[in-house]
């Protein structure tokens, strides 16, 4: 690493975080700032970065020195006293994306997950195909691993191995995408997000060209046009019920898990994942494809795959009470939501939906089709309450807010209400669950959503 010592603005957010580790684990001298270490949110966080050896700084600027790399998340405005004093030393700066992506491309062989929907959970079995293997990885995630948390590593994003790959997923919704150039490229589905599809789809094109080898689901309609424009010999493809390279058939669905047939040339093996639901096969398709042209074995590949027990956030039962169960998930987009919706509608049981937007912004990008997902995703006795979006500073227009998705929604037919507290919304949920029913706790970018499951539970067992 061209520079010794770092400093992290906004060091507790999903993707700072994991990439802090890794540069500590690799000899960094490393501190950082955040809001929520200023405000006493997330303590067990930062406890575990201060365990590390990261020191923590208030964000007014007093932990930049000018001869420290200050790096900065797209989240952060030049306003913030760190990015004013590191201005105003000289202190040389880069971006999360710059930083990462420069550790990225000189890995030996760089793994690169990209996608709308699917990154961390891809990342993440990636990871662990290559761990159960041998080849000691170093994985960069966006969400808790949980087979790698141990008491000394309670928030496992990241993981620092001595092998030759480094897997990461990569970000397009800020367009550094393109900074990465990746041995093996992963592409799981192209939907609209926080950009354009016309972007995006030069986006992921540019990727995916770079790579070697890119392992694309052509289930997904955008990502099957994108793999009709890379060259064969470069090309894996993956699909559920349709032919492909790696195909899954005869899925068996469970409430927490699922069992598929995997067929790859004329082979044909029965895995059974730890983790439920369609998108989870496709997930697992394209992790074995990605673990295969890394060079594992694919009898070891499909073994291994059946060991991963999933990430923190992403459909994790936290538990049950009073006949309930209570899931904690970190569905934002319409994709991810109706992933969710359609593996919890597989079972019965009414579902009970408390979704916090991530953003004012995000809202008056993709409402529209957050509200007809859940119009069209909801049963009639399912119930929805949205409060307000999480908002923890800075300057935003509030043009699209929680009451207009209640409303739509509502006039589709469906149970909505926009609770703008979310103590409110949670209240009404917990009185109005009965036995059978299945609370959901949906949103992103606030790690206090699962405490708030958690309290849900509670609540139910009292």
């Amino acid at each position: 690493m061209e520079h010794g010592k770092f400093f992290f603005v906004g060091l507790g957010g999903s993707g700072m975080m994991p990439l802090a580790m890794i540069v500590r684990a690799r000899g960094g001298d490393v501190a950082g700032s955040d809001r929520g270490f200023d405000a006493g949110r997330s303590t067990p966080k930062f406890d575990a970065l201060a365990a590390a050896g990261i020191r923590l700084f208030p964000q007014d600027g007093s932990g930049i020195a000018a001869d420290r790399l200050v790096v900065a998340s797209a989240a952060i405005e030049d306003s913030v006293p760190d990015i004013a004093s590191a201005r105003r030393l000289g202190a040389p700066r880069a971006t999360r994306a710059e930083l990462l992506a420069r550790l990225f491309n000189e890995a030996a062989l760089p793994i690169g997950v990209a996608g709308t929907s699917g990154k961390s959970t891809v990342t993440g079995m990636i990871g662990w195909i290559l761990h159960a293997t041998g080849r000691d990885p170093t994985v960069m995630n966006g969400a808790v691993m949980k087979d790698f948390v141990r008491p000394d590593t309670p928030f496992a994003s990241a993981l620092v191995g001595s092998g030759d790959a480094f897997v990461s997923e990569v970000d397009e919704s800020d367009g550094s995408i393109a900074l990465y150039s990746p041995s093996i490229a992963v592409l799981n589905n192209v939907s609209l997000d926080h950009k354009s599809l016309d972007e995006l789809r030069q986006l992921f094109g540019d990727f995916a060209a770079k790579a070697t080898t890119t392992i694309v689901n052509i289930g997904d309609p955008e990502a099957a046009a994108l793999a009709a424009t890379l060259p064969a010999k470069t090309l894996v493809t993956v699909a559920i019920e349709s032919p492909a390279d790696l195909m899954a058939e005869n899925l068996s669905p469970e409430p927490f898990a699922i069992g598929f047939d995997l067929v790859i040339r004329d082979a044909r093996h029965r895995v059974r994942l730890s983790v439920p639901g369609r998108h989870n096969v496709a997930n697992a398709l394209t992790a074995i494809g990605a673990a295969v042209a890394a060079g594992v074995d694919r009898d070891e590949a499909v073994a291994a795959i059946a060991g991963f027990t999933g990430l923190r956030r992403r459909f994790d039962l936290v538990g049950e009470a009073a006949g309930v169960a209570v899931i904690d998930d970190f569905g934002h987009n319409p994709d991810k939501i109706a992933a969710t919706l359609d593996t919890l509608h597989a079972h019965p049981g009414r579902l009970l939906i408390l979704f916090q937007p991530h953003g004012y912004g995000p809202l008056k990008v993709m409402g529209h089709e957050l509200a007809r997902t859940f119009a069209e995703r909801m049963a009639p006795d399912d119930v929805l309450t949205m409060p307000d979006p999480v908002y923890f500073g800075g300057t935003v227009k509030r043009e699209v807010g929680s009451a207009d998705i209640v409303a739509a929604v509502a006039k589709a037919g469906r149970q909505a209400w926009h609770d703008p507290d979310r103590a409110d919304a949670a209240r009404r949920l917990v009185e109005l669950s009965r036995p059978g029913d299945r609370i959901i706790v949906m949103g992103a970018r606030d790690d206090t959503l699962s405490t708030l499951a958690a309290d849900m539970l509670t609540r139910l067992g009292d």
